[in-house]
């Protein structure tokens, strides 16, 4: 992998915050003709440093906006047990996050859904009834004080 410039820098802030500009228009941001510009983007993807693009879409208005981080315990660590319960979440639409930890407990999931009511049957009708899940604490957010993007030095 090579080192990042200011350039590749500028390349990812600006297709981190529009991922549809054009060569041309990326090129005019940056300040570099449309040649190097493409060149240097052809790396980035090349090297990993961009892994894709897509659209943002608004979590609220299609699942809902209550947030809740849910700390998971499994009653042993075996592979079946691991292997059953993130097969498990890694299904279902309310899971928008998912964490093997260190320390208390075994995971950390973030959830999201439209309602207090849409919780309790997730909860109920679907983490409940994962074999080993020994131990389920929720935690709901109140306020959405920051999410930011990955880092850029």
């Amino acid at each position: 992998m090579s080192e990042l410039d200011q350039f590749d820098l500028k390349i990812l802030r600006e297709l981190a915050a529009d991922g549809r500009l054009s060569g041309r228009e990326l090129a005019e941001r940056i300040g570099l003709s449309l040649t190097p510009t493409v060149r240097r983007v052809r790396r980035l993807e090349e090297e990993q440093y961009i892994q894709g693009y897509g659209a943002q879409l608004n979590e609220q208005q299609l699942v809902g906006s209550i947030s809740v981080f849910v700390s998971v315990t499994l009653e042993k660590q075996s592979e079946s047990v691991i292997a059953r319960f993130e097969g498990t979440v890694t299904k279902c639409p309310e899971v928008m996050s998912c964490f093997l930890m260190s320390g208390d407990a075994d995971y950390n999931l973030r959830v999201v859904v439209k309602d207090l009511e849409s919780y309790h049957h997730f909860l109920t009708r679907t983490l409940t009834r994962i074999p080993g899940v020994a131990h389920i604490k929720s935690s709901f957010a109140l306020k959405t004080v920051l999410i930011r993007p990955a880092p850029l030095l």
